[in-house]
């Protein structure tokens, strides 16, 4: 794990360098680019509500999953980077590091709740409420 972790500060440091960057600044713009995604998360998860907002059912589902799928996005991070000091363990990089892990589960998210914008086609049983607005 530690060659990995190796491996992709200096695959980040490379890239950066030749911006010349601090790492306060890698930081800030780790961050800035997750929040991004996250900012399009709560875009597409509000079209969801309001195309879905006559079916109050799927609607708490929907709450409820949203719910369990933070819980896991948190453990998915704390499963990657289980040190109980973070920063001392995986040193200066972490928070880079943190930021990229989130904004690649932020974008699965993002392409798994898409599923509900897209119109039913009506054939496929299995569908459940995608489309059932």
């Amino acid at each position: 794990m530690k060659k990995k972790l190796i491996f992709l500060f200096f695959s980040i440091m490379c890239t950066q360098f030749s911006f010349a960057q601090s790492q306060s600044q890698m930081n800030n713009d780790s961050y800035k680019s997750y929040k991004k995604v996250d900012d399009e998360l709560g875009v597409v998860y509000q079209k969801v509500i309001k195309k879905y907002s006559k079916n109050p059912d799927f609607i708490n589902a929907l709450r409820a999953s949203e719910r369990l799928w933070i819980q896991l996005r948190d453990a998915e991070i704390k499963m990657r980077f289980p040190a109980k000091d973070p920063r001392l363990e995986y040193g200066s990089v972490y928070p880079v590091c943190v930021n990229l892990c989130l904004e690649n589960i932020t974008k699965i998210r993002i392409s798994y709740l898409k599923e509900w914008l897209q119109s039913a086609d009506g054939g496929d049983e299995c569908s459940g409420s995608v489309g059932a607005y």
